[in-house]
């Protein structure tokens, strides 16, 4: 598994917007629809069978579930190809939210336009924007790798989203997230990802 880090996109930058195909209900999902009166909100790139995600799945569960009662919304996309990797077309997509307990949104980004937006580069790969819509946080869940012995704690996004509540100040230490790259397809790699 290669090990690529997040691009780590400039702090107070503009939420970019979407609209994608949530895989578990089928229905369009507008973040306009529902960002708006939000303390801070999470958009995070995931898929199904990437093992960094794998290992994370659990907490990103926990996040929400602790968090959205806060006044968080969240919202995870995957934006790889299933031409080539069809365990994360939205059939699974919605297999894996419910063997995993996701109560949020999981967006299929088709197109891949979305990931370009965000300049994700990993799975998983996290951005947290303020009430404002400006992007507070972005980079690792926490420390824990696949094989590392570190336990999975959320500890970094979590003190992010604290202090998005509690103060908005942004966290003065920010690590990028590290996990396989973003699958594109051939011929739409975008140049910061070469």
């Amino acid at each position: 598994m290669a090990a690529t880090p997040s691009t780590m996109i400039p702090l107070g930058t503009d939420m970019p917007g979407f609209a994608l195909t949530n895989a578990v209900s089928g229905k369009l999902v507008r973040s306009s629809e529902h960002t708006s009166g939000k303390k801070a909100i999470v958009v995070m790139f995931i898929c199904n069978h990437c093992p960094y995600v794998k290992h994370v799945r659990a907490e990103l569960a926990k996040l929400a579930r602790d968090y959205a009662p806060k006044g968080v919304a969240f919202f995870a996309i995957s934006s790889n190809d299933i031409n080539k990797y069809p365990d994360d077309g939205p059939e699974m997509m919605k297999r894996e939210a419910a063997e995993a307990g996701y109560t949020f949104p999981y967006l299929f980004d088709e197109d891949q336009s979305i990931a370009k937006v965000y300049r994700a580069a990993c799975t998983p790969d996290f951005f947290i924007f303020n009430a404002k819509g400006k992007l507070h946080y972005r980079g690792q869940l926490d420390s824990s790798r696949p094989g590392s012995g570190i336990p999975v704690t959320g500890k970094d996004v979590r003190e992010a989203l604290d202090l998005a509540l509690r103060n908005g100040f942004p966290p003065e230490r920010q690590m990028p997230s590290i996990g396989c790259n973003i699958k594109w397809k051939p011929g739409n790699e975008p140049e910061y990802a070469r």
